[in-house]
């Protein structure tokens, strides 16, 4: 009979947690071999799902073997740290420039990167709101209950803001088959406090874009009718990599005169691994000065403008990578590959005649945004999800949409740079096969449906 120990068993033989329970609610006492640490990490992880089959998320879940080598090179790299790291400050700012040239700025401007578009977000507005503020004080007006005007179809970071930094929201509702806004959905909700009007380029919903040329002239109107200059910001978090290269002629960005800030993701459809977005200013006086800050913390004289301090240089750097690597052309290419495969699933799933595709004419993200077509009464799309993550391990995300359009159920499927036609083709019969066994076993849409039929439910 062996001699060995339980634990020089383990070292021999296996993983001490294959039969012990993982460290979770209080701190360990003691360490373990770097081997344990990574087994039982990676053990945990192998229950997640595969980002390979997630189309739900619109974040960057593959880069190139180089660019994932810049990354883990440089992970150790503290962006903040400009004294010590000067070439990753100026390669952010070399981002920024391109950035700008990218979205017609017109000149000479500024700009930063974020953690992601959600602080990009924070901090645009937060220059609208100082912007307003200027404004108001110069002409010796009060600078009491601000304003900001948005659709529904905003990310809830707009709203976030607005409870945050104390601005009233003017959120403007969907309705059925209205799912951006324009100018006379905007119009109404403008006055003498309004700080900015937010405009989304790609929605999270169904990946189209508000009326922002109209949006624009109306805000121009504004200012020659009633000497109100109301500022413009585009959330660019999707579409501000997709726009310029599948629809370069479309105006939504500094070719309109009232857009002075744009922020966009660069962990999107800027290819890049999470976090990494940007704030990209018109011009320069756009950014409120009271919003920098310079401190000398480090050896050098530093201006910051972020809600952040310190964080890695790595994301930066992998986005410059992917600026040089593929330049317009490439990026051109790769949006136009995702937007053919996305035009392919959209076909497949309309020839089915199970589905109705959302807006597939317009211009649009590389997504397909869908819904059962007529009636059912034993499931609906949130089964359908259901069903194909459980069969085949597809992420597809079913919500219904804000209000007053909050009675509308999608479907929603990403489609990234590395899913190939043959994965939109089985996509496709495997969505049609969750149908088939909806069909037979029934899903939870008729339960509820009955339950509230019988009074019992809220």
């Amino acid at each position: 009979m062996s001699t060995l120990d339980q634990r020089d068993a383990e070292t021999l033989f296996g993983n001490r947690f294959l039969t012990d329970r993982a460290p979770a609610t209080s701190f360990p006492q003691s360490g373990m071999r770097p081997t344990d640490a990574f087994r039982l990490v990676a053990e945990d992880l192998a229950l997640e799902g595969d980002p390979q089959r997630n189309l739900a998320t619109f974040v960057t879940t593959w880069m190139e073997p180089e660019a994932q080598r810049i990354i883990a090179e440089n992970l150790h790299r503290n962006f903040i740290d400009h004294a010590e790291y000067p070439i990753s400050a100026e390669i952010e700012q070399r981002c920024v420039r391109m950035l700008a040239d990218l979205f017609h700025a017109p000149g000479p401007t500024t700009g930063c990167r974020t953690q992601g578009s959600s602080e990009a977000i924070m901090l645009g507005a937060l220059s609208l709101k100082w912007k307003w503020k200027e404004r108001r004080q110069a002409a010796h007006l009060s600078t009491d209950r601000p304003n900001l005007v948005f659709g529904g179809d905003v990310h809830v970071v707009w709203e976030k803001f607005c409870r945050y930094f104390d601005v009233e929201p003017r959120i403007i509702p969907l309705a059925k088959d209205k799912y951006t806004i324009g100018p006379e959905d905007v119009e109404p909700h403008l006055d003498e406090n309004t700080i900015g009007v937010a405009a989304v380029l790609g929605t999270t919903f169904t990946g189209h874009m508000d009326d922002i040329v109209g949006i624009n002239d109306l805000l121009l109107d504004i200012r020659s009718r009633r000497d109100l200059d109301i500022p413009l910001h585009v959330d660019g978090a999707s579409g501000g990599f997709v726009w310029p290269f599948l629809y370069p002629d479309s105006p939504w960005d500094f070719r309109l005169e009232q857009v002075r800030s744009i922020n966009v993701s660069g962990h999107k459809y800027g290819l890049v691994y999470p976090g990494i977005g940007w704030l990209v200013f018109r011009e320069e006086a756009d950014l409120a000065e009271d919003l920098v800050f310079y401190e000398n913390y480090l050896g050098k004289l530093d201006a910051t403008f972020t809600l952040n301090f310190s964080t890695g240089a790595a994301m930066v750097l992998a986005q410059y990578y992917n600026f040089v690597r593929l330049g317009r052309d490439g990026y051109t290419y790769v949006m136009k590959q995702m937007q053919q495969n996305a035009g392919a699933l959209a076909a497949n799933l309309r020839d089915t005649g199970l589905f109705e595709v959302i807006g597939g004419d317009a211009e649009q993200l590389p997504l397909v945004a869908f819904r059962l077509a007529g009636e059912h009464q034993s499931y609906d799309e949130s089964d359908i999800a259901w069903q194909l993550s459980a069969e085949r391990g597809w992420m597809v995300p079913a919500y219904t949409l804000p209000p007053n359009a909050e009675h509308v159920k999608i479907m929603r499927a990403l489609v990234k740079e590395t899913m190939s036609r043959e994965q939109v083709e089985r996509l496709t019969r495997d969505i049609v096969d969750a149908c088939a066994t909806l069909d037979t076993k029934g899903g939870t849409a008729h339960v509820e449906r009955e339950t509230t039929k019988k009074g019992t439910g809220y």
